[in-house]
């Protein structure tokens, strides 16, 4: 055989090689999508529920954001630290597949709870088991696809969001329709349960069916190999050399998500409340918008970011979102203040497209700027300082401001737009602070 000829020879193996791993690449994203998106549509449902579940359990819409945000998040967070520790050595799919088994039937619980108290520890259930899906999800897609496509695996993974918050959206809206007939529905065995509890059954158990397919994946090797966690000694050697890339990352990344989860929570109230829509016009309404736009935002931010990067543009992620915060900022001031719904809903969708670019581009920036044997730990700081601001405060701050500053709940696009347009702007306060930081630590993690 002559040197050319195995060359030729060598060059096609590792094509078909190459074509092998991108195909399964793309097989474990699409498993960790759907994980993703079962988990979203469990998290989201609540925010359609929201007059029925008033009514029915008579509480405030401070009660209710505390069901929303607070109640999943604190043990979201809190659990996300221990368990995305456990992703940095042990089972990545093995926590997967328990983290969906828990979130599916502590939604389930939500449907069966009989008081405001029952639904808010079932809802904190919810949280434990989410809490274990994103660090190990992360993780995973790092080590398993090449670099220069990190931001696009990490931003069609981070498509979850969208496609489980639009599709709780449209399928609980056309559920609530079908259901505003019934004040309580007779379900065999469980008995009678309000309409709204049905939702929440229908939504939890169909998640089971997923934990089958986690065991197909593969448990990749780690760039670096690790068969115990790192020292903690050096994980906290590691912040303290580059605290102000991951704090002011982070953060910047809290931000965003105060007005992403905000709006989530209180836009189909305000949609309903201030120009009249049912529930299930909100539903397919803002559903096809976050199914759509949000997703759109992700996907385009990723691509932007991984063009920029190609383009020699190292802290392309960070810059990319930072300005999707300076441009989301005059849409999302704009909708609240309008009269006309045709028109509301095309600037809110101009404003959902460019707020949720740091949903995929914040946890492709950790995947690159830690090293990968802390990649879960640091997933995992990142998740619980986002969501226990984001996800905890968002929706509150939202539902205060109505309460006991506008004082009305017709106010609520005020409370909106006020939450919302300062945590967008002070996100990218803090993304640009951050671009010096995130070039110096990726340029020391290029030394070692």
């Amino acid at each position: 055989m002559t040197e050319k000829t195995l060359d030729q020879a060598l060059q096609t193996a590792n094509t078909a090689k190459s074509s092998k791993r991108n195909l399964y690449s793309v097989y474990l994203i699409f498993i960790l999508l759907l994980a993703y998106t079962f988990s979203f549509i469990d998290r989201q449902i609540l925010s359609l529920l929201v007059e029925p579940m008033k009514r029915d359990l008579s509480i405030s819409d401070t009660q209710m954001s505390l069901l929303q945000g607070l109640s999943f998040a604190l043990f979201y967070t809190l659990m996300g630290l221990p368990l995305g520790r456990l992703a940095d050595s042990k089972s990545r799919r093995g926590i997967i597949a328990g983290s969906i088994f828990v979130w599916s039937l502590m939604t389930a619980a939500c449907g069966l709870a009989k008081s405001y108290w029952g639904l808010f520890f079932a809802r904190m259930g919810v949280g434990v088991g989410e809490a274990g899906l994103s660090p190990a999800a992360y993780s995973l897609i790092a080590d398993s696809v090449e670099k220069k496509h990190l931001s696009k695996a990490i931003a069609v993974y981070t498509m979850g969001i969208y496609l489980g918050g639009g599709m709780a959206l449209i399928v609980g809206g056309m559920v609530i329709q079908w259901a505003a007939e019934f004040s309580s529905i007779t379900l065999p065995i469980i008995g009678e349960v309000y309409a709204w509890q049905a939702v929440f059954l229908a939504v939890g158990l169909p998640g089971l069916l997923l934990v089958p397919f986690l065991f197909t994946l593969k448990e990749p090797s780690r760039s670096q190999v690790q068969e115990k966690p790192v020292a903690v000694s050096e994980v906290v050697k590691f912040f303290k050399h580059n605290k102000k890339t991951v704090l002011l990352h982070n953060f910047g990344a809290a931000l965003a998500s105060v007005a992403g989860y905000g709006a989530l929570a209180w836009v189909p109230s305000y949609l309903i409340r201030v120009h009249g829509m049912t529930g299930g016009e909100v539903g397919l309404a803002f559903g096809i918008i976050v199914l759509f736009c949000g997703a759109g935002g992700v996907i385009v931010g990723g691509i932007l970011a991984d063009k920029r990067y190609k383009a020699g543009q190292t802290d392309a992620k960070m810059r990319v979102a930072m300005w999707a915060m300076i441009i989301g900022i005059i849409p999302t001031v704009i909708y609240p203040l309008i009269s006309d719904l045709q028109l509301v809903l095309i600037i809110l969708a101009i404003s959902t497209f460019f707020a949720n670019f740091m949903m995929g581009l914040g946890p492709a920036a950790i995947q690159e700027v830690v090293p990968s044997n802390m990649r879960g730990q640091f997933s995992a700081l990142y998740l619980f300082i986002v969501n226990l601001i984001g996800l905890g405060l968002g929706p509150t701050l939202v539902a205060l401001s109505t309460d006991y500053i506008f004082g009305s709940p017709e106010m609520v696009g005020y409370s909106l737009l006020l939450v919302t347009s300062i945590a967008m702007a002070s996100s990218a306060i803090l993304l640009g602070k951050c671009l010096p930081h995130y070039r110096k630590t990726l340029i020391s993690l290029e030394k070692n």
